[in-house]
């Protein structure tokens, strides 16, 4: 039914990977500012005085809730924003979700998570 996709990007990635998800139709989505290490284990810097090394540094952590059939159109168009070629570029998490539910209407499911001119609506629109 629903799944959460979970992005950790470089920070100067996240107005592509907003543009390329909004061109494709994915209007909903949180953004939380993070700090991280992956396999690099962080940067060296050096200075007059010496060096040292950041090893937590700072990511955006992109949070998608969306239908089955849209996640990997979606991993997708966040692959492409997001890629820089180099290490660091960060991970993509898909998670089950179990329900959703609108707090404002009391919407479940599917059409909680829908918004005038999104994915689904631009799928049904094309066929």
């Amino acid at each position: 039914m629903t799944k959460k996709i979970e992005a950790i990007i470089r920070e100067d990635k996240l107005d592509a990977v907003k543009d390329a998800l909004s061109a494709i139709g994915i209007m909903g989505l949180n953004v939380i500012q993070i700090r991280g290490r992956g396999r690099q284990g962080g940067i060296k810097l050096n200075w007059r005085n010496g060096s040292y090394v950041v090893d937590l540094l700072p990511r955006a952590q992109v949070n998608i809730v969306l239908s089955d059939d849209n996640v990997e159109a979606t991993i997708d168009a966040i692959c492409k924003a997001a890629h820089t070629g180099q290490e660091g570029d960060g991970l993509i998490f898909v998670y089950p979700v179990e329900d959703v539910i609108r707090i404002s209407t009391g919407e479940r499911g599917r059409t909680a998570i829908s918004y005038a001119e999104d994915i689904d609506e631009r799928k049904v629109k094309s066929h």
